[in-house]
C-alpha cells in the first residue's frame, strides 16, 4: 500500500506540473499513464467500470469523473486530477485541484478550503473515533467558510480493490463504523462554491454542479495507526 501510494502521489504531481494554458486534458492523462506504467504499476482507473482513461480530469464546475479528451485547459481554469495506481495487487488513490495560471480569488480560497478540510477531517482518523467524526469535521470546516459539501459521492475504504467498505462521507452520517489500526481509507472532500447538488452529464461519467458553480476535490489514501494517521499519498512535489 505504501509503494502504491507513493506512485499514485507522484502521478498526481506529474499531472499538476503538466497543467498549463493550451494543454488538452488528454495530454495530461497521457503523462499520468506513462508515469504509472514506467513505475511498474497499472493505472487503476483505466477500464474500471468502463472508464476510458488513466485519470479523471475535471475542470471548473466539473466535480469528479471528467473524461480526458480534446478539451483545452486555459489560464484561469481550476483543474481537478484524480489518479489511482495498482502495485503488486494494492491500490493507491488520490486527487487534487490545481490552478492554471492566475485564477480568481474565489477559486484560490475554494482550493485552499477543500485541501484544509481534508486535514481537519483526519484529525479524527485515530483509533476510538468513528468514520462519522471525519466527515463531521470536514463538513463543519467547509460550511464555516461558506461552501457546501457534495452529498452524492463519498470517500471509501481502499486496499486490494479501489472501492471497499466502509464508505467515508464528507458530512455527518450516522451510524458509522469505529476506526481501528490497519484500516486504509480514501478521504476525499468534494466542495462546491454554491449548492451541494450535482448531476451526471450525458456521457454517464462527468459529474457537475447543478448551479454551475466552481468545485474542488482533494483526496489522499490514509492508514489508521495506533496514533496519528499515516498519509500514504502525501508527496506532491516529486
Amino acid at each position: 500500500m505504501r509503494k502504491a501510494g507513493k506512485i499514485t502521489a507522484a502521478a498526481r504531481s506529474i499531472a499538476r506540473q503538466a497543467i498549463a494554458d493550451g494543454i488538452s486534458t488528454k495530454e495530461i492523462d497521457r503523462e499520468v499513464n506513462h508515469f504509472i506504467r514506467k513505475s511498474g504499476a497499472i493505472p487503476t482507473f483505466l477500464g474500471y467500470g468502463g472508464f476510458p482513461a488513466s485519470a479523471c480530469i475535471s475542470v471548473n464546475e466539473e466535480v469528479i469523473h471528467g473524461i480526458p479528451g480534446k478539451r483545452i485547459v486555459r489560464s484561469g481554469d481550476i483543474v481537478s486530477v484524480d489518479v489511482g495506481a495498482t502495485f503488486a495487487g494494492f491500490v493507491g488513490d488520490c486527487a487534487g485541484t490545481y490552478p492554471c495560471g492566475e485564477v480568481s480569488e474565489e477559486a484560490k480560497k475554494l482550493m485552499a478550503v477543500t485541501r484544509q478540510s481534508f486535514f481537519e477531517g483526519i484529525k479524527f482518523a485515530r483509533p476510538g473515533y468513528r468514520v462519522n467524526d471525519i466527515g463531521s469535521a470536514i463538513q463543519e470546516y467547509v460550511e464555516s467558510n461558506g461552501y457546501s459539501v457534495v452529498r452524492d459521492y463519498v470517500g471509501h475504504g481502499v486496499g486490494r480493490n479501489m472501492h471497499e467498505a466502509p464508505e467515508v462521507p464528507n458530512f455527518s452520517r450516522k451510524p458509522s463504523p469505529r476506526l481501528v489500526p490497519g484500516m486504509t481509507l480514501a478521504v476525499e472532500p468534494m466542495v462546491n462554491v454554491g449548492g451541494w447538488e450535482v448531476k451526471v452529464l450525458s456521457n454517464d461519467w462527468t459529474v457537475v454542479t447543478v448551479d454551475g458553480s466552481l468545485s474542488a476535490h482533494y483526496e489522499n489514501t490514509i492508514l489508521i495507526t495506533d496514533g496519528e494517521p499515516e498519509i500514504l499519498t502525501m508527496a506532491e512535489d516529486i
